[in-house]
């Protein structure tokens, strides 16, 4: 089942890595200037007008969350992925500020824990999965385990000598469980939705001396993030591997610009409006007997 939706097919031309296709990040841009519309706005325009484009998908995705979650016959997936200071964080609060927490569901992975390393890489992600009517988001998900890993082999868990990570074919294995799980999700009714949010190196140092020049902010950091940006060549060359192996036309990869956060958050619910718009969702029929049954019962509650 391929996505559908009125904005899909024009975010999939400018911002999708291509099923099948070789993927350099540096092919797509992090800033604001995504189209020669906005360019002729310039910058405060541009946010003005993408702000005012946000806020009105909040409304819009309020109501698709209301229509999914009585129809009960789909679910949606959401996995955010970036760098560190992508603002994965952010983008949920302010993209889904408008839904109703019953029906929705976030759910952060740091590193796995012992009995997390004792099951396979997915099982950890399969105990969270939104049920049907419902929209669940990972902030960060089972990718680390192609990512992180990747780039730091020695927090692999233990595996058979035979599938150690030094064996030629394990990562294109690992794709490949990733492809099939998702594929076995979008056959059983979820839509995949999968968005990286990239942001380039300088605007990345940046956020991080940002947070250094706010007292409130120094929760956010930590000394291990600047560790792990020495890498930033690595997590390029990894993150490009994963795009290409797992963008598949049942769940494909969006590749966010996202030095700009207003124009990181209307690209993400753009996607997500226009993808539950495509299910071509309704609310449940009532039958003539049940409006029967309704109006008896109404009449019943005025003459009290």
């Amino acid at each position: 089942m391929e996505l559908k939706g009125p904005k899909i097919k024009e975010y999939m031309k400018k911002g999708m890595a291509e099923p099948g296709k070789k993927v350099k990040l540096d092919d797509f841009e992090t800033g604001w200037a995504q189209t020669e519309a906005l360019k002729d706005l310039g910058e405060d325009k541009a946010e003005e007008k993408l702000e005012k484009i946000l806020l009105e998908n909040r409304e819009k995705l309020a109501a698709a969350q209301d229509i999914l979650w009585s129809d009960r016959s789909y679910s949606i997936l959401i996995c955010l992925q970036g760098m560190d200071t992508a603002g994965k964080d952010g983008t949920i609060r302010h993209v889904m500020s408008g839904v109703n927490p019953q029906g929705c569901s976030v759910h952060g992975f740091k590193v796995p824990s012992a009995e997390e390393h004792n099951h396979n890489f997915l099982w950890r992600y399969q105990k969270v999965l939104p049920e049907r009517g419902e929209i669940g988001i990972f902030n960060r998900s089972y990718y680390e385990d192609v990512l992180v890993v990747k780039v730091h082999p020695e927090m692999l868990e233990i595996l058979p000598k035979d599938l150690g990570h030094e064996e030629d074919g394990f990562w294109e294995g690992r794709y490949k469980d990733i492809n099939n799980f998702e594929k076995h999700l979008v056959r059983n009714g979820t839509i995949v939705l999968k968005f990286f949010l990239h942001i380039s190196k300088k605007e990345q140092k940046h956020r991080l001396l940002e947070r250094l020049e706010h007292k409130k902010k120094y929760w956010k950091f930590s000394v291990a993030d600047l560790q792990e940006r020495q890498f930033w060549d690595d997590y390029v060359k990894v993150y490009e591997d994963m795009l290409e192996a797992t963008s598949t036309e049942y769940a494909p990869w969006f590749i966010v610009p996202a030095d700009y956060k207003w124009m990181a958050r209307t690209f993400v619910a753009e996607v997500i409006v226009s993808a539950i718009d495509g299910l071509k969702l309704t609310y449940p029929k009532v039958s003539a007997q049940q409006i029967e049954r309704l109006m008896e019962a109404k009449k019943k509650l005025e003459n009290e």
